[in-house]
């Protein structure tokens, strides 16, 4: 059970010197341009730095001494500084998260009539090593950094400002946070949800769990190309979503005229949302739900010579560190192989990796050597990525962590 917070933690920024950290000579040219992280081997890790405690503010500068901004430090993980402000004496509290906040949620309100959208994505919005997911009146947010994690009371109080949500779920269980020396806890502030809360999407309705389900509870970025896929639905008649998770593929599928849908995952309290989210779309009669492993269900379709008019693949990360990349790619390239077997003939594949470490090169071989596999032609429909309340920082390009493609194949 999460633990509930009567009140928000206190922020450890106080006003007075920070302490300093310098790059060492030659290093700083990226920092200067404009890129958020320095890189440990492009600091001076002296023992007063090695002392700070993760998480400390400091005032980073370049070997000189020239000032490049107000950042996060940690010395435990490979990007050991994350930039807040260009200002190196800039208050990092309540009113510096709102005013973050603030400017993340005017592009969200230009982009969505409805409360329900990603509303912080990290260095993207200015806010590094933050998540802020939102469902109406209530917000999801995982602190992914030492740094955010020290300013744990300062966002609480910013979100207040911004939004004055009735709860703030802190969700901080993620791998991330292992890497930054951090626990994982899950902390509820506010008024704690005493079920599932509701999201909507696409005109959909569905269901998720905020302390239990998996990440923030929802996956935001797959809106757009769920959109495309029910767009195609009602001439594709039958739809396979495999690792359906809440149904957000399957169920729009089916509200958009698909004539049936058959959802797949193993957990059987998310096919119980999924099934929930059918009955309030009116569509519980054309929705099938299988619990079970993916592979072995795509097998035995297989052998039954069942086909489908699409089939949607979307798995959790095969690839969640550089050594699972061997391993990762075999996973995907076999996954999109029994996918694409069970697509009918005219019939679409939509093929996705959420996996960071798994570039759009190595996703577009191995989505080739699948179709391949399976002795497959077609032609790549659209390709693409989350939708842009996942926004991308110019100097991370490889914070684009989502592919896709859609396929038609003959």
């Amino acid at each position: 059970m999460p633990e509930s917070l009567s009140a928000a933690p206190p922020s450890p920024e106080c006003a007075g010197s920070r302490p300093e950290l310098r790059l060492l000579p030659g290093r700083h040219k990226r920092a200067r341009a404009g890129h958020p992280w320095v890189y440990s081997n492009e600091l001076r890790m002296s023992a007063e730095a090695k002392a700070l405690a993760p998480g400390t503010i400091v005032a980073l500068k370049d070997s000189a001494g020239g000032d490049l901004g107000a950042a996060t430090f940690n010395s435990r993980p490979l990007i050991s500084a994350r930039l807040l402000s260009g200002d190196p004496g800039a208050r990092i509290d309540g009113a510096f998260f709102a005013r973050r906040l603030r400017r993340a949620l005017a592009l969200r309100e230009r982009l969505y009539e409805a409360p329900f959208y990603r509303l912080a994505w990290a260095e993207a919005d200015g806010l590094p090593g933050l998540v802020v997911d939102r469902y109406g009146d209530v917000c999801v947010a995982q602190l992914n950094t030492a740094g955010m994690d020290r300013l744990a009371g300062a966002l609480l109080e910013g979100i207040e400002e911004a939004l004055a949500p009735r709860c703030v779920v802190l969700k901080n269980d993620t791998p991330a946070r292992a890497l930054e020396g951090l626990e994982s806890e899950i902390l509820v502030h506010g008024d704690a949800p005493d079920g599932p809360v509701p999201v909507e999407e696409n005109g959909a309705r569905f269901l998720c769990d905020p302390c239990a389900g998996q990440k923030t509870g929802w996956f935001f970025d797959h809106r757009e190309n769920r959109a495309r896929v029910a767009g195609l639905a009602a001439r594709a008649r039958t739809v396979l979503d495999v690792y359906a998770y809440l149904g957000g593929f399957g169920i729009q599928a089916a509200a958009a005229g698909a004539a049936a849908v058959t959802c797949v995952d193993r957990s059987g309290a998310a096919l119980d949302l999924a099934a929930r989210a059918a009955a309030l779309n009116g569509v519980a009669e054309r929705c099938t739900f299988r619990r079970g492993e993916a592979f072995r269900i795509l097998e035995e379709f297989s052998a039954e010579g069942r086909r489908f008019g699409m089939v949607v693949a979307d798995p959790p990360a095969f690839v969640k560190s550089r050594k699972d990349l061997p391993a990762g790619l075999k996973g995907y390239r076999k996954l999109f192989r029994r996918a694409a077997e069970l697509v009918e003939s005219g019939g679409f594949l939509f093929a996705a990796s959420c996996s960071h470490h798994l570039d759009t090169a190595h996703f577009a071989n191995t989505l080739r050597g699948a179709l391949r596999d399976a002795g497959r032609a077609g032609r790549i429909v659209c390709a693409g990525g989350a939708g842009p309340d996942h926004p991308v920082h110019p100097y991370l390009p490889e914070s684009a962590y989502l592919k896709c493609a859609l396929v038609n194949l003959d």
